[in-house]
């Protein structure tokens, strides 16, 4: 006599937890991947902030009182630190101000971090003139 209604057996069961588990921690990878790459576009969107006060604190100067850079390595600045998402983050910023004629000057801003091992900088460059008198 053949029983249809025998159910699952512990081998199935087994198997059936193990697949549940493979798709589960496949899901928790996913997870873990999104965090950590919103934690790398919260830190660049901090040094994208930071690196325009910088440059916007150097525009406003008149143009005689931009100063070019002579000393090398170029000006580094004190390192601040942010609060992001609740983490302490110190940044890097390097200020670089060459003349490449008399009327005008380029201001170059890079501003670095580190996060879980890697280095990461971004940097921008802005010119500054003015007309000949």
């Amino acid at each position: 006599m053949n029983n249809k209604n025998s159910g699952f057996t512990l081998v199935e069961f087994l198997v059936a937890i193990l697949i549940l588990m493979v798709g589960l921690l496949g899901l928790l990878q996913t997870v873990n991947l999104a965090l950590n790459k919103n934690m790398e576009t919260a830190f660049r969107n901090e040094a994208l902030s930071l690196a325009d006060e910088q440059m916007m604190q150097i525009r406003v100067k008149p143009f005689l009182c931009i100063s070019a850079t002579v000393a090398h390595p170029p000006n580094i600045l004190p390192s601040p630190v942010r609060d992001i998402q609740g983490l302490s983050k110190e940044y890097t910023v390097q200020k670089i101000v060459a003349a490449p004629t008399a009327y005008s000057k380029e201001i170059t801003i890079n501003v670095g971090w580190d996060y879980k091992g890697k280095n990461y900088s971004h940097s921008i460059s802005s010119v500054v003139s003015t007309f000949p008198k």
